[in-house]
């Protein structure tokens, strides 16, 4: 396995993605280590190598967006929109993450062992995304696939609009969205969430989650409903 280094306090952040396009699987390239990322945005974007990158320090808007395949895991703090629109593949955030984390998602596991700032995985489409502290307002407004896992606390209107997608919150829900409604735990919500957090490498107890799933009283228009949900 070959791993190279880029330092993006002398090179250009061009010259890493455009190998990390065109370059690294011709190459054998196996790991990348990214160093100084100083907050530059779209680090690691579109990646669609089985490659793994690591990104030592803080990065800016939309690291690892539109991943299809590959791990990309971020030393430190992510800005907003990281693993935004992601497709497969595995992002990890060490840190915190900013607004829209996980935004549009379509597959794939993002893990954030921080805090999420607002709207975390809104409009997730079929991702799963595990976040070991809490997580701002408006986490999974229109979510319509996939799964978020929440270890800490959530802000105002969590899930609103909420469709086919399934939350689960292990502490304090400040209030939950349009159609939005805590339904009892089953047995297979138990194993999926203990399936997410051994992925995650987190050790909590699952039956300390509650499920959050829709309501699905927006699925079809009300008149009579005077804009009232």
């Amino acid at each position: 396995m070959e791993n190279l280094t880029f330092d993006l306090a002398v090179t250009p952040l061009s010259d890493l993605n455009r190998f990390l396009h065109r370059e690294a699987a011709g190459q054998g390239v196996e790991h990348v280590t990214v160093k100084n990322p100083d907050g530059e945005h779209n680090i690691a974007v579109g990646l669609d190598i089985p490659i793994s990158v690591t990104i030592e320090g803080h990065v800016g808007y939309y690291a690892a967006g539109m991943l299809k395949h590959g791990t990309v895991t971020v030393l430190g703090n992510a800005g907003p929109g990281v693993a935004e629109n992601m497709m497969s593949g595995k992002v990890h955030v060490k840190g915190f993450a900013s607004v829209a984390a996980g935004a549009t998602a379509h597959g794939g596991l993002l893990v954030i062992d921080g805090d999420a700032s607002l709207r975390c995985g809104i409009s997730l489409k079929g991702a799963d995304i595990v976040v070991g502290g809490s997580v701002g307002s408006f986490s999974a407004f229109m979510a319509q696939a996939g799964r978020i896992v929440i270890c800490g606390d959530t802000g105002d209107a969590l899930g609103d609009s909420l469709y086919e997608a399934v939350l689960y919150v292990r502490g304090t829900i400040k209030s939950l969205g349009a159609d939005a409604q805590i339904e009892p735990m089953a047995e297979a919500d138990y194993s999926a969430v203990a399936g997410l957090l051994d992925r995650a490498g987190f050790a909590h107890d699952p039956k300390e989650f509650k499920r959050v799933a829709s309501a699905k009283k927006l699925y079809h228009w009300n008149a009579d409903a005077n804009q009232e949900y």
